[in-house]
């Protein structure tokens, strides 16, 4: 396939005149709770293509679905910090570099899918409406080394599953 790179700040229109298969949202520096514009965007494409996030991604998607995000005492950083997948129970080695996290208290839109084992923030959260999802930590880094690399497996699902819905 073929990626494309748009910065951050352009519009759904902008990327959907693209015609992504799905939209990747990925790490960046600072604070979710200012960038409303970029919120704005994500929303717009809720439902139009599927979307993966992780870190700032992932704390935008989820404030975009109506969770709040606060800032840690002592921010997450460097590798093998351990992380359950709820649903199977499993535990991966991750890289995190991330200041701020998830409030505990989410909307019923959302589910946790992935929680912190030293400190119980929120790792991970799935859309119920949507086909999104993301996680809080770097799969990309590959710590485990290769505990997380199902989650671009489920973002290429959730593409084929959208393509399919669209014939």
């Amino acid at each position: 396939g073929e990626v494309i790179v748009v910065p951050a700040q352009t519009s759904y229109e902008e990327v959907l005149e693209q015609e992504p298969d799905g939209v990747f949202l990925s790490n960046g520096p600072g604070d979710p709770a200012p960038l409303t514009d970029i919120r704005s965007n994500i929303s717009s494409l809720l439902g139009e293509v599927p979307i993966f996030g992780i870190c700032l991604g992932h704390q935008l998607l989820a404030a975009t679905l109506g969770a709040e995000t606060y800032k840690l005492p002592f921010g997450h950083h460097g590798g093998n910090h351990p992380v359950r997948n709820l649903k199977t129970g499993a535990v991966e080695i991750t890289s995190q570099n991330h200041g701020f996290s998830i409030h505990n208290k989410i909307p019923n839109n959302i589910t946790i899918t992935h929680a912190s084992l030293n400190d119980q923030t929120i790792e991970g959260i799935k859309s119920n409406k949507y086909p999104a999802f993301s996680v809080q930590y770097h799969p990309e880094s590959s710590p485990g080394p290769h505990d997380s690399r199902y989650l671009f497996e489920q973002f290429i699902t959730l593409i084929k599953q959208s393509y399919a819905k669209k014939k």
